[in-house]
Order: C-alpha cells, then structure tokens, then sequence
C-alpha cells in the first residue's frame, strides 16, 4: 500500500520543498525524508542576489513554509547532512555519518554547484561565491558604501550583484571574459544594452578581459588582469555559473549528460528514481529537445510534477521556460528557450528601456525577452506554446495585439 511506502527527496531547496508538499496536497500517506546538504529548511534563492542581499527583506520572508509545517505534514527533515552514496539495486541512500534510508522512490533534486575561480590568489579572504543563504550573509555584511566591489562575470547573478552593490553606494567593476555579457542567453545586441545599462549606472564595466590573478596578504586586495592592470578592490564576487551537482549518481548507471537525463515525466532510466530542478536534463515536448533549464520558476513546477509521477499520475511538464532578472528600476523576464535564432525583432522604445525582443527561428517564436513590458510575456509564452507561425512584420507592429495573433494561433 502507498502509505507503506517511503518517498526520499535528495535536496531542501526549491524544488524538493515544493515536491514534498505535492506529495502531501496528493494525498501521499507513507514515510517522507526531505535531504539537505544545507542547514536551511527550503527556501527562496532569488532574494539572495536583490532584495535580502541589500537588506530589504526579513530573513524569515524567504523561506517556503515555517518551521511547523514539515512537524503537522510529517516530513522528516535531514539538514546539513549530504546524501553520500547512492545504491539503486538496495534502493538506499547513504548519509553523512552512515545513516542509511531505504526508499521505495527517490527525487534528486540536487541543484548546482557554482563554478569557481581557477587563479592564484582565488582562495583569499574577501573572494566570495553566491549560492546560498550565507553566502548572501556574508557578501551582504560587505556592502558599506563607498566600498571597492569587483564582480567577476556577467551573467544574471553577477549582474544582479552588481546593481544590488552599486544601488548601496560602491563603487563597482563588473569583470567579463565574453566581447558581451549575456551573449548565450540574449544575444549580442541585448547584451550590449545591458551593458549600457550598467555603465549609466555607474559601474565601470569591463569586456574580454582575463584575470590573471588575485592579490593580497591575507585578503584579498586587488584584481590583477592579463594585460598587467592592477584594480583595487575591499572584496570580490565571483559569478561564473554553476554546474548540475550529479556526482550523487557517478556510477549508478543513472544516465547523465549535462545533468541527470530524465524524460518528460521526470523519470531517469532506473526504475523508481525520478530527478528534477537544476539538475536535470528533460525532454520539452512544446519545444521537441531536450534541455535543461536553471530557471526559478522550473523549480517548483517541475518538482510539483515529479511529485505527482511518482504516485503513478504522469504529471506531464512540458511547461514554457520563464525567468525574470530585476536591475535598479529595470523588470526583463524572459519566456522560451532559443538556443539558436534567425531574427531579433524589436518592439517598443529600446532607448527608453520599454521594449520587448522577439527571437524568430524558421517563422516560429521560439523565445522573447521583454524589458518592463510585462503583457508582452503572457502572448508570447501562448504563441509559443501553440506554435504559431509569425513575421517580424507582426512582431515589430505596436499596432498589432499579440493577443489576436494568439486567437489566431488557436483557431
């Protein structure tokens, strides 16, 4: 019987958080262990990098549920403890310490890891890396103005740091190896904007550059680059991605590839271990490849899903991705997935900052990036969800709705 079963969910992030409360709202009855490596019961990572970062939000705001809800749901939390080993055949996890659980089903939603700085000097006192709550704690008790910040990549996370220090009043240096930031993500024009953006802010940004090493006597001081400059600096923030944390799996026979390859009901190639977040690599039947995403709103989503699949419903997550990036007064969220496009379409009033850009593949609207245009989000994430054939024609026309092109996508 279910309620005989026990169900182990591998990471109290996001999207664990979210699947043990699935499991529950379903109706789940049997044992449930949610494993953290961090001492945090689940939480909300976005904050870290904006409104906790400068101090705007309450600590206790961040997290999904209180303290009291996992003791009334009877979900056993296991924090600050690492799930070691994982044995598919015994169907066991093995912990920090030796403890070893025995499930009948097994999520992995182990997240990330963030990519470090690969220099002399990377480990000096002051070189932070931004992942979880303290890290945020620290980097937050390092953000008095008129302070030194260097910020190494520019991608969301560096960016985001950035406004976040420089709207405290530091002076700022963002460091990026790539000719435009966001370049994979954006494109080269978008990424250019950004850009512009930031140095209008004030911040001293900089483009191709390497980093040769780091400097100081016991803290770090100062950023020395390839070409000999020297930037002082009080800290450094390192922003450079992160990786899918598989090493939970290395030699299990649980298929991986950029993450942990699961199909479109979250389901890996062993039988009764599912995967999903961050670390996982699905097929997205809307978009006919498989990808994996390191979204917030995936998190939950997926996890929700996963969590109605092992109770044998096949939740189907074929969701459209979508995140959001908030920049001092500046809202972009993004909906799709474009890998690779034929067009950047433009729509609204880019030197004004309210804009949205349409990235058109083979006729299709694959992906749109919307600068505080929030509307333009919802049509787009339908055109793409439907498939409709659209031109630039269209897209560029402020005259146009979106929505009538979305009624008639639908028929």
């Amino acid at each position: 019987m279910a309620g005989k079963e026990t169900y182990v969910i591998v990471g109290a992030n996001l999207c664990g958080g979210r699947a043990a409360e699935t499991l529950r709202q379903e109706g789940f009855e049997g044992r449930l262990v949610l494993v953290g490596a961090e001492p945090e019961r689940p939480y909300e990572r976005p904050p870290l990098s904006k409104e906790y970062l400068r101090g705007e939000e309450e600590r206790g705001k961040i997290f999904l549920r209180p303290p009291e809800f996992y003791q009334e749901q009877e979900i056993e939390l296991r924090l600050g403890v690492r799930a070691q080993r994982l044995d598919v055949k015994e169907r066991t996890v093995e912990l920090d310490g030796g403890e070893r659980l025995a499930f009948d089903k097994l999520l992995i939603a182990t997240g990330g890891r963030v990519r470090r700085l690969d220099v002399p000097g990377a480990a000096l006192e002051g070189v932070h890396y931004l992942r979880t709550v303290e890290d945020c704690e620290r980097i937050a008790a390092e953000l008095q103005p008129g302070r030194r910040a260097v910020v190494v990549g520019a991608g969301f996370i560096g960016a985001e740091v950035a406004a976040s220090a420089r709207t405290k009043g530091l002076d700022v240096t963002v460091m990026e190896a790539a000719e435009t930031p966001l370049v994979r993500a954006l494109g080269a024009e978008m990424g250019r904007i950004y850009a512009e953006i930031h140095r209008e802010h004030g911040i001293d940004f900089r483009l191709e550059c390497r980093i040769e090493r780091l400097e100081g006597s016991r803290r770090v001081e100062r950023v020395v680059m390839a070409d000999g400059e020297k930037v002082e600096c009080d800290f450094v923030v390192v922003g450079v991605g992160i990786d899918p944390e598989t090493s939970l799996v290395e030699g299990t026979g649980i298929a991986t590839e950029d993450g942990i390859i699961v199909d479109q009901y979250c389901r890996t190639n062993v039988e009764a271990v599912f995967a999903a977040g961050d670390v996982a690599r699905f097929f997205n039947p809307l978009l006919g490849e498989r990808i994996r995403v390191e979204h917030w709103a995936s998190a939950p989503n997926q996890g929700a899903a996963a969590a109605k699949c092992m109770l044998g419903r096949d939740e189907l997550y074929a969701d459209v991705p979508w995140f959001w990036s908030d920049q001092y007064d500046l809202n972009m969220q993004y909906v799709g997935h474009a890998r690779a496009w034929d067009e950047v379409v433009l729509r609204g009033d880019v030197p004004g900052r309210k804009f949205s850009a349409f990235y058109l593949k083979d006729g299709r609207l694959r992906a749109t990036m919307a600068l505080n245009r929030p509307r333009d989000i919802a049509a787009s994430r339908a055109l793409i969800r439907a498939g409709a054939a659209v031109s630039a024609k269209q897209l560029r026309d402020e005259d146009v709705d979106l929505r009538t092109l979305v009624s008639a996508a639908q028929g």
